[in-house]
């Protein structure tokens, strides 16, 4: 049986380290150490893919022992990125995220033209979303959308058109969790993507289940840990 000490929980688009808050705490309380690192493409560095894949990267080398690593939304491309070079990834899990292949960048992915609830900034480097209330939150109360979407940051541009250069679910095992009332992004793609992943989950929930069913996704993350140490 293998001792997987870690879980590191990687943000997507827009977000930050802050929204695994709830399933961080849930993490820690089972006595496992829980790393969230933070992805320089959101926020005033706007960054791009290579910076947020040395986060990951710095994330995965200051964890102990072997590592559960769940990423969601973009947080699938520089997890896919770096992961398997990291030496000590038990897991990959991609939640409702864009687990792609080398030569793939978001924006290919879905068909090369940008969805229309992505703003583009007047100098064109970066992007917020519109209607983040429907697109992400769409099954949280009120209360918690607003604080949710008033947490949101910039996005570069660059992340989502900078192609991967490697695919870490080609040599880990990895589980795809499916949200299904996501409205970001829409079943039938996370579908598709899911048939590279050795094992899939699904939630009935929207594109942000760390805020709208933290206990839900605590307790799904745990499950797969405990699976993957075997």
């Amino acid at each position: 049986m293998r001792k997987i000490s870690s879980v590191v929980l990687v943000h997507g688009a827009w977000h930050s380290p802050s929204c695994w808050s709830q399933v961080a705490c849930r993490l820690l309380g089972s006595g496992l150490d829980v790393r969230v690192p933070e992805l320089r493409s959101a926020g005033p560095a706007a960054s791009g893919l290579a910076a947020d894949a040395e986060a990951v990267r710095a994330a995965l080398a200051e964890a102990p022992g072997e590592a559960v690593v769940v990423a969601h939304s973009y947080g699938g491309l520089p997890v896919t990125e770096v992961a398997a070079r990291a030496g000590n990834v038990a897991h990959l899990v991609y939640l409702c995220a864009f687990m792609l292949g080398p030569g793939e960048s978001l924006l290919s992915a879905i068909g090369g033209q940008e969805p229309p609830w992505w703003i583009t900034s007047t100098d064109g480097r970066t992007m917020m979303p519109d209607r983040a209330r429907d697109i992400f939150y769409n099954d949280c109360s009120d209360e918690v959308a607003a604080a949710a979407a008033a947490a949101l940051r910039p996005q570069s541009r660059a992340s989502f058109t900078e192609p991967l250069g490697a695919a870490a679910w080609q040599e880990l095992p990895s589980t795809y969790v499916i949200c299904e009332r996501d409205n970001a992004i829409p079943v039938f793609a996370q579908e598709a993507m899911s048939r590279r992943a050795r094992d899939v989950r699904r939630l009935d929930a929207g594109h942000s289940p760390f805020v709208s069913q933290p206990d839900e996704l605590a307790a799904l993350v745990r499950d797969i840990v405990a699976a993957a140490a075997g």
